[in-house]
């Protein structure tokens, strides 16, 4: 059963409602540094020094970035000796990025997306 696996079995995780998994996502990708780390971590799972050196941050900084995703739900910390290994907490998030990624949006040059302060 891997580490996820055994999270869900020992009834430390949750599963989220739909509108939770989309909020968690939202608030995941509302960042560019968050979204370069999702990207990379989609391609291949990662340590925090490597992440920190190829986003052009600090440790600290990208620790801060880590912590919002780990709390998202969308990335899990695996430990791996003395060291700490990221990776996306589920292949389908990798394949919904692709989508994301690819997918033809329309915006108005003149009009920002910003929070309009309306609960979900």
């Amino acid at each position: 059963m891997g580490v996820r696996g055994d999270a869900y079995a020992r009834g430390v995780l949750t599963v989220a409602t739909e509108v939770e998994v989309l909020a968690r996502f939202g608030r995941a990708l509302a960042d560019p540094i968050r979204c370069r780390v999702l990207l990379l971590l989609r391609d291949a799972p990662s340590y925090p020094a490597d992440l920190a050196d190829a986003l052009g941050i600090s440790r600290t900084r990208l620790s801060n970035h880590l912590a919002c995703l780990r709390d998202c739900g969308l990335v899990v910390a695996v430990p791996d000796g003395r060291r700490t290994r990221y990776e996306i907490a589920d292949e389908r998030l990798g394949h919904a990025l692709d989508d994301l990624r690819t997918a033809v949006v329309a915006v108005e040059t003149d009009r920002s997306c910003e929070d309009s302060g309306v609960e979900v």
